[in-house]
C-alpha cells in the first residue's frame, strides 16, 4: 500500500497521470467504447455498400467528431469523407499515434461524442441494418385449429 502511494506521489510529481482503460484506448483510437457512436473496420472501408451507407447519413454527425485512423491506406473514401466534413462542418481528426493500426480488424474510422453515450451497438453494419424485403415482413395466416384437422394431405 506505501510502495502504491510512493509511486503515485513520484509519478504525480513528475507529471506522469494514469490513463484509464488503456486497452479499451487504444482499440477506440484513444477515445472510449462509452462515447462511441459507429466504428468501422479497415476492412469495411475499403466496402463500396458501407462506404455509400456511411456517407449517406453523414448529416447524422453533426455534433461529434469524426476519428480517422490515418494509417489506413488512403482512398476515394476517406478523401470523400474529410471533404464532406469540412463542407457540412463536422469535426475529424486524423489518428496517426500508436493507437492507430493497419490491420484489417482494427478501427478504421469512429463517430464519438465527447461525452458518453452507451449505445450497445456501434458496428456500422448493426446501426444501419440491411433493409428485410417486403415478401418477408408479409405475416403468413397460421391455420386454426379446423383447418390442420381436416386438411386434405396431397
Amino acid at each position: 500500500m506505501t510502495e502504491d502511494l510512493n509511486t503515485r506521489l513520484e509519478h504525480a510529481a513528475q507529471g506522469i497521470t494514469p490513463q484509464t482503460c488503456p486497452d479499451e484506448r487504444r482499440r477506440y483510437l484513444g477515445s472510449l467504447r462509452e462515447r462511441v457512436l459507429i466504428r468501422m473496420t479497415v476492412e469495411e472501408t475499403n466496402n463500396q455498400k458501407l462506404d455509400t451507407l456511411f456517407l449517406k447519413h453523414i448529416d447524422d454527425y453533426k455534433g461529434y467528431t469524426i476519428l480517422i485512423n490515418g494509417k489506413i491506406p488512403q482512398n476515394d473514401f476517406i478523401s470523400k469523407l474529410m471533404g464532406l466534413c469540412s463542407q457540412k462542418d463536422i469535426k475529424f481528426t486524423l489518428i496517426n499515434d500508436d493507437n492507430a493500426k493497419d490491420e484489417p480488424n482494427a478501427t478504421g474510422i469512429l463517430v464519438v461524442s465527447k461525452t458518453a453515450i452507451n449505445h450497445y451497438r456501434v458496428e456500422i453494419n448493426q446501426v444501419y441494418a440491411p433493409e428485410v424485403p417486403n415478401e418477408q415482413l408479409t405475416e403468413r395466416k397460421k391455420p386454426s385449429f379446423w383447418d390442420r384437422l381436416f386438411r386434405k394431405k396431397d
